[in-house]
């Protein structure tokens, strides 16, 4: 039977264990699937991926499935070198007409977290003809006084990628009118009982879970209650522990999922969202928000 927690659960117990360096690690990309409803009920999925290296930085935009219709701004260095402009495309099946505009000249960094995607001070505008389609940041709409009407658009899934240790840092937003959450994934050491790793997961400075002799728990699952939601949180740290095909330490990722959910049903327990599968529920009313996080441990 699958256990419930309220994210006052384990609340007098800290998220990191004593002794801890408390080092996070490094985030180096996010990537976000967004539906769009035109008032024409046209609809399209977009993905929008921030993503940031030692020596270079990109945002790159995808439109449904098809990689010929998307948009790269790149740059050589860890500042973009174009920082404001707009690009036209035409896509080849159907021949929509769609503009993206971006404002990055002021963006702001979560520096914490070497965050490659701006927390405030900057646009990234998606138009179809003369509709807004997808808003992101911070936007004085009578800057496309020109457009008529704006488009719904919701957010479907969201995925962090993470390299470092094993102090894990983000904040997420399960539903439209719930608030921001702090997230805390923690690998400790050793559970000293078991002399085996443990890992804890904190929403808000509670910790919601704790997973003792992680090398032989490395795969599970967890029901929270959250913003008057059923969250169903995932984890498989398998490659943690258990990596032979690759050498590379930086390739041993664990994987979390948070995934929303209505009421008690059976709830699927895969951690891999199949982006096919997000188009088959594209013109549904109501698709599920998916969170994940891949955690990769480079020490």
């Amino acid at each position: 039977m699958r256990d419930f927690a309220s994210c006052s659960s384990y609340s007098n117990t800290s998220c990191f264990p004593q002794n801890s360096s408390n080092t996070l690690s490094t985030q180096n990309n996010v990537t976000c699937l967004y539906r769009v409803i035109l008032s024409n009920k046209k609809q399209f999925l977009i993905t929008v991926s921030w993503s940031k290296t030692n020596v270079s930085q990109s945002l790159y935009i995808q439109f449904d499935d098809n990689p010929s219709n998307s948009f790269k701004l790149s740059a050589n260095s860890r500042i973009f070198k174009k920082k404001k402009g707009s690009k036209a495309i035409e896509f080849d099946d159907d021949h929509t007409k769609v503009e993206v505009f971006w404002d990055l000249c002021e963006a702001r960094y979560n520096h914490n977290m070497s965050s490659p995607e701006p927390i405030d001070k900057y646009y990234v505008v998606v138009t179809f003809g003369s509709e807004l389609g997808l808003i992101l940041g911070d936007i004085d709409e009578t800057k496309f006084k020109n457009c008529n009407g704006i488009a719904k658009f919701s957010l479907i899934s969201r995925q962090e990628h993470f390299l470092g240790n094993t102090h894990y840092s983000t904040k997420a937003k399960f539903c439209d009118n719930g608030s921001k959450h702090d997230i805390l994934i923690s690998c400790h050491h050793h559970d000293h009982a078991h002399n085996s790793p443990v890992l804890s997961v904190c929403i808000d400075k509670k910790m919601v879970i704790r997973v003792k002799r992680l090398q032989w728990n490395f795969r599970g699952n967890q029901s929270i209650y959250l913003d008057g939601l059923f969250v169903d949180l995932m984890w498989d740290v398998h490659d943690w522990f258990f990596n032979t095909t690759n050498s590379s330490s930086s390739s041993c990722c664990g994987v979390f999922m948070f995934r929303t959910r209505s009421g008690l049903e059976s709830s699927r327990l895969w951690l891999e969202e199949d982006k096919d599968k997000l188009l088959m529920h594209k013109n549904q009313d109501k698709v599920e928000f998916s969170f994940i996080i891949y955690a990769c441990k480079s020490t």
